[in-house]
């Protein structure tokens, strides 16, 4: 399966990519899934632009259902029955992240780039982002979902993002070969994958060095907080690191930095299925919002003008006006997902 639009996808290729998961997933011939992208970018994501023009028109429940259908999508793909192997071969970055980080093989190389960069452009990480973000290593999660940092395929093998790291040049090889399973059991595909998997140690100056420090600015217990950490050890350490995160924080929207930091610390203990709903509700007051402010006009305009309540508010259900309903996921038999993992 390759999407034939891997920079961005939309209502169409989300419900075609669906309606082709659930085919293979019935079709008793099928093993298992094999997903990748032409081209050298693997999905940057959703078009915000589309969702904000959407706004603009009083058509906010229309990218409202739009949204809810990749949501939709996403349970799917992280529920499947089948083993998905994703080969992840470019740029992956918001709803390119959501719909590959809750599988069970994420196969990248050394042309692998993940980010979760929404606070810059106004949103928030989503798609699930406060689920998968959050099982990282102490609170790296944080450090990604609040600066927008990029990790390269060696960091999100290391950091449990990825799951192998293959050179780009074995793809095809391994494709071949996992093309050739008899029965596409878990132990199976982990030796025919590991066969092309290449160790890859990670650059000198990668931030996963630095994960004690992460930890030490990122799990307190506030953005604000966070920021004035890392702006006071700024003054004496002069880290490369330190610097990008100050100023990717201080030219992110200040209210969706707080609201990704409350829905991370939320998705810890949370399920998946709570996160994506949480996210449903989340995206469609954003979406709504931006009929009456400017796209890119943070407002507030300050963290310190955000208080709890604006932030709580976006958790809160929309009036079933408009066109706007719940996200409502599908049943999906786990049971029967669990029997066959074991096999």
């Amino acid at each position: 399966m390759a999407p034939n639009r891997p920079s961005n996808y939309e209502d169409d290729q989300v419900l075609q990519l669906s309606e082709e998961f659930q085919k293979l997933e019935n079709d008793p011939v099928v093993g298992l899934v094999i997903v990748k992208a032409n081209g050298k970018v693997f999905c940057a994501g959703g078009d915000v632009i589309e969702y904000y023009r959407c706004s603009l028109t009083a058509q906010w429940a229309l990218a409202a259902k739009i949204y809810q259908k990749q949501l939709t999508l996403d349970y799917l793909v992280a529920t499947y029955i089948k083993p998905v192997v994703f080969l992840i071969n470019g740029a992956v970055m918001g709803g390119g992240a959501g719909l590959s980080m809750n599988t069970s093989y994420r196969v990248v190389t050394e042309n692998t780039v993940f980010a979760m960069p929404e606070a810059a452009i106004g949103h928030y990480p989503d798609v699930g982002a406060s689920y998968f973000l959050s099982k990282l290593p102490g609170f790296l999660g944080e450090y990604l979902g609040l600066t927008g940092a990029r990790l390269n395929g060696a960091e999100m093998v290391a950091c449990g993002l990825a799951t192998h790291f293959v050179p780009s040049k074995n793809l095809l090889l391994l494709e071949k070969s996992l093309h050739e399973v008899d029965v596409a059991e878990p132990n199976t595909i982990e030796g025919i994958i590991s066969k092309y998997t290449q160790q890859v140690p990670l650059k000198e100056h990668s931030v996963l060095h630095r994960l004690n420090l992460i930890d030490h600015f990122f799990s307190k217990q506030t953005v604000e907080q966070i920021l004035s950490s890392l702006e006071h050890e700024n003054a004496t350490l002069k880290e490369e690191w330190i610097t990008k995160s100050i100023r990717s924080m201080k030219a992110a929207s200040p209210i969706n930095l707080k609201i990704f930091f409350m829905s991370i610390r939320k998705g810890r203990i949370e399920p998946l299925e709570e996160c994506l709903i949480r996210d449903s509700r989340i995206s469609s007051h954003s979406i709504r919002r931006t009929m009456s402010n400017d796209f890119l006009v943070w407002e507030p305009s300050k963290l310190e003008l955000v208080s709890n309540d604006m932030v709580e508010t976006y958790l809160t259900k929309i009036p079933e006006i408009e066109g706007w309903k719940e996200l409502q996921l599908p049943t999906r038999d786990m049971l029967e997902k669990a029997l066959r993992a074991k096999l």
